[in-house]
């Protein structure tokens, strides 16, 4: 069957043959639930292992979403809500599912995806120099994604520099690694899993996009600040059963350092590609250091490439161009970049 080429997400494909071959091994395998398994514990101790810290706890989850939901309600009082750039993941693309939890998401404007420190610090002061706040909904909690939805990077400095005012302010600091594997990935990162144990009170290890079937591993540093995180887990329906089907794959992109690897033919592809889109002619949005690529299309040329490619919609640009989003995964190919290459170049000529 002839399939289009696919760089509309970085989830398309199924999992890394190594997760795949464990999942086989290992398929009449009787085992305790919900990762209280020999499999979970194995790969819980590999991450602590990555993270440089010993008794951090860990927990394993199915998607993004659902742990940012469970996350995120977990770290917050009834009355507080977190704060988010208005283009984060929780605030556009989850359906409210904070808000669904009893949670606003109070939005500041975003940077090329980020949240800037000082502007964060602003709006913390002026909001506790209010003699009403307390008949408002209070910050409890900040959240930013590593990479941003525009494929960029907090540097270790920023992300110091949110802990201390989180640290002022006592708030969480949450980060969402949906992506993570291609930040590690990127050559201008210098945030490294145990800076992350070491800033955060809380960040996920994104599996779904990163060569997993499905899963995320979410990190908790220091278990004593967020107590029974398992039932929270439960209370929102999302503790997997067959837990050990989380525990496996992870315990495989753990295993000989894999996911700190997984990344980087995602970077080499992306790096490919926006290099061959300058030489084109193209117009990208901005250019960041990840495997998401955003290109200014001229809206006359959409349903050419639409026929060859799958791309994501990212936003209306003006009345006669859009911008699309290309990405590339932990499973790109040469063959597979340069057709895409060919094909975006047939478009523009």
């Amino acid at each position: 069957m002839d399939r289009k080429m696919n760089f509309a997400s970085d989830y398309t494909k199924g999992a890394h043959p190594n997760i795949i071959n464990r999942l086989n091994e290992t398929n009449m395998l009787a085992t305790v639930g919900y990762g209280a398994d020999e499999i979970c514990e194995s790969a819980r101790n590999r991450i602590r292992k990555a993270c440089g810290v010993e008794n951090a706890e860990v927990e394993f989850l199915v998607g993004g979403t659902q742990t940012n939901a469970v996350m995120i309600d977990a770290l917050l009082q009834s009355y507080q809500g977190v704060i988010a750039a208005e283009t984060g993941h929780i605030e556009v693309h989850e359906a409210g599912a904070i808000e669904a939890s009893g949670h606003k998401v109070i939005t500041l404007p975003q940077h090329l995806g980020k949240l800037l420190p000082e502007e964060v610090e602003k709006y913390l002061e002026d909001f506790f120099s209010d003699a009403n706040y307390e008949h408002m909904v209070i910050p409890g909690a900040v959240y930013i994604s590593q990479p941003t939805e525009y494929g960029t990077l907090y540097s270790e400095a920023e992300l110091q520099s949110l802990r201390n005012i989180c640290d002022k302010y006592d708030l969480a600091l949450y980060v969402d690694g949906a992506r993570l594997a291609y930040a590690l990935a990127a050559d201008e990162n210098d945030v490294s899993l145990q800076a992350l144990a070491r800033l955060t009170d809380a960040f996920y290890i994104g599996g779904t996009k990163c060569g997993a079937m499905f899963g995320e591993a979410v990190v908790v540093p220091n278990s004593a600040k967020l107590k029974h995180l398992f039932t929270t887990i439960k209370q929102h329906g999302a503790l997997l059963a067959k837990g050990r089907l989380l525990g496996i794959q992870f315990d495989e992109l753990f295993k000989d350092d894999l996911y700190m690897k997984i990344g980087e033919p995602a970077v080499v592809a992306a790096n490919k590609i926006r290099q061959a889109l300058d030489e084109i002619g193209y117009r990208q949005y901005f250019t960041a250091p990840t495997n998401q690529i955003f290109i200014i299309m001229e809206n006359s040329l959409l349903d050419k490439l639409a026929k060859e490619v799958e791309y994501g919609f990212w936003e209306k640009y003006d009345e006669s161009h859009t911008v699309i989003r290309l990405a590339t995964d932990w499973g790109n190919t040469k063959d597979e970049v340069d057709a895409l290459i060919a094909v975006l170049k047939a478009v523009h000529n």
